[in-house]
């Protein structure tokens, strides 16, 4: 969301519409179901013009039906400029959707230009959680990122700025469920942000200052320079960076919630992200057109950054580990070359076929780094790691890989409950042969087939018996198609999906 934009609460009741002031609402925004039904607050404030909103509703052959709009400009008898009305009629014969509510509220925030907006948050189905997660779709929708741009309208309205007051039945409750959905909204525009960044402003030493500002928030950070990751032996990391003026560096971020603030031996969950601030793809140079889309190679960072932020500023009461590895990939004289053989952390060998598969060389070393020193109950990494899962999946879901079920399933059902959607697909010894090396322990690319799972079979060799999935989103963590919630480049994907993830599963109450 614009850093000029809020959200402010006012009670339903004896709610009125204010006239006469330059502060008065632009905007008023009501819900309608079928036949125009609204609940009580709404109809008694439009009750002037709904005469008119019926001829409108009639020519414009609306409905009331979920996820359409009726706009009337200069309602008679209020005080507005325009009137939406917002409806809300699902039809039965579809299945409702768990995130209906935020990609309600991010498509209402696209019709709505700047100025002062009153939305009469009112109706059977208007509860504090599916208020806030409407807020949550509004703030998300409205992220820009122009920090680039010379030329910026100064004025709020011109600008496209909002000042948005949501009337709702209980305040308080609201206000509650709000605190959350901040937290979750900030996390995904920080892990946007991350990505959208070009990659002169965010190198490996600059990402790591950026995530050491989680500090503020009670979240323990701790830097590996490549001094401290020469000494554990990250030869697999490590070499990825070594063609880079830029020096590499591991973050790792904890955040100790609940009884884990006094449990010093709690075990906790583990976040792990690909953290490439730029790939050319080294030696195995990438073709130049397009290339510059790889200032996002480190998406799955910027997620577990996002998350990080998000879970600390609503204090979930949880126990997590994120860390991210990051690097930048370049091509210069001291660059790893294919042929060349790196010994990771693990103690493995790896065979460079090539080094533009450097985002699991980076997730090997940091998966054993965190199953080792942390015990985690269990590991999920993000990362954008092949084009081949673009091929099978598209930008509609992230590959899933993983050796556990009910992690996978639970990971599943919260990408139903946010819409960041996955899809599992198959492991096995067949595909981890195709990772054999005949100079080393493995090498770093199964070849063309099955691309994204022998990429996934090669991280599984650094986890040992802890549960672990693996999220490719090379999909759907950068240029991402335009959406409700998001008209921007980065995502922010994978904030939301494991907030939820964690809330609905791993929370202490």
């Amino acid at each position: 969301m614009s850093e000029h934009e809020t959200i402010e609460l006012a009670a339903l009741a004896g709610l009125k519409l204010e006239t006469g002031s330059k502060d008065g609402p632009n905007w008023l925004v009501v819900f309608a179901g079928q036949d125009l039904a609204m609940g009580p607050a709404a109809a008694g404030i439009v009750a002037p013009a709904l005469e008119q909103i019926s001829k409108a509703a009639a020519a414009a052959k609306f409905k009331g039906a979920v996820s359409t709009f009726l706009e009337i400009l200069a309602p008679h008898g209020l005080a507005v400029d325009r009137l939406v009305v917002v409806g809300v009629h699902a039809d039965k014969t579809k299945p409702k959707e768990d995130f209906a509510a935020i990609h309600h509220g991010g498509a209402l925030r696209g019709k709505l230009g700047g100025g002062n907006c009153l939305i009469v948050f009112d109706g059977p189905e208007a509860s504090a959680a599916t208020a806030a997660d409407f807020a949550l779709g509004m703030t998300l929708r409205a992220y820009k990122f122009d920090r680039y741009k010379s030329k910026k309208k100064e004025d709020a309205a011109e600008n496209g700025v909002l000042h948005i007051t949501m009337a709702v039945a209980d305040v308080a409750a609201t206000k509650a469920a709000l605190v959350s959905s901040q937290a979750v909204s900030e996390g995904v525009v920080l892990a946007r942000t991350l990505v959208n960044e070009p990659p002169n402003v965010l190198y490996p030493e600059e990402f790591a200052d950026r995530a050491k500002a989680l500090e503020k928030l009670g979240v323990e950070i701790s830097v590996l320079d490549e001094k401290a990751m020469h000494k554990l032996g990250m030869g697999a990391l490590l070499g990825v960076g070594q063609g880079s003026r830029r020096e590499s560096r591991l973050v790792v971020m904890r955040w100790r919630g609940g009884k884990a603030a006094k449990d010093k031996k709690s075990r906790p969950i583990a976040f792990i992200g690909k953290g490439v601030t730029f790939d050319t793809g080294g030696i195995s140079i990438k073709p130049a057109a397009g290339m510059e889309d790889m200032k996002g190679d480190m998406a799955g960072a910027a997620c577990v950054v996002g998350l990080m932020h998000a879970l600390a500023a609503r204090k979930a009461k949880v126990d997590v580990v994120g860390a991210i590895g990051i690097v930048e990939n370049m091509p210069d004289g001291n660059a790893l070359r294919p042929g060349d053989i790196v010994t990771s952390m693990s103690g493995q060998t790896i065979e460079i076929i090539n080094t533009d598969a450097e985002g699991r060389l980076v997730l090997s070393d940091v998966l054993w780094y965190i199953q080792d020193k942390y015990k985690p109950v269990f590991m999920i990494d993000l990362a954008t790691l092949t084009g081949a899962i673009l091929v099978a999946l598209g930008q509609e879901h992230a590959g899933l890989f993983s050796n556990n079920d009910e992690l996978s399933e639970r990971l599943a059902q919260a990408g139903k409950h946010t819409g960041e959607k996955v899809w599992r697909l198959p492991m096995g010894p067949v595909y981890d042969k195709m990772i054999d090396s005949r100079f080393a322990d493995m090498k770093n690319t199964g070849g063309r087939h099955g691309g994204s799972i022998t990429a996934a079979q090669f991280l599984q060799r650094f986890v040992n018996d802890t549960p672990w999935a693996h999220l490719d989103i090379a999909g759907t963590g950068m240029s991402s198609p335009a959406s409700d919630i998001n008209t921007s480049w980065a995502s922010g994907w994978g904030v939301r999906l494991l907030n939820a993830l964690v809330a609905e599963h791993y929370e202490s109450k």
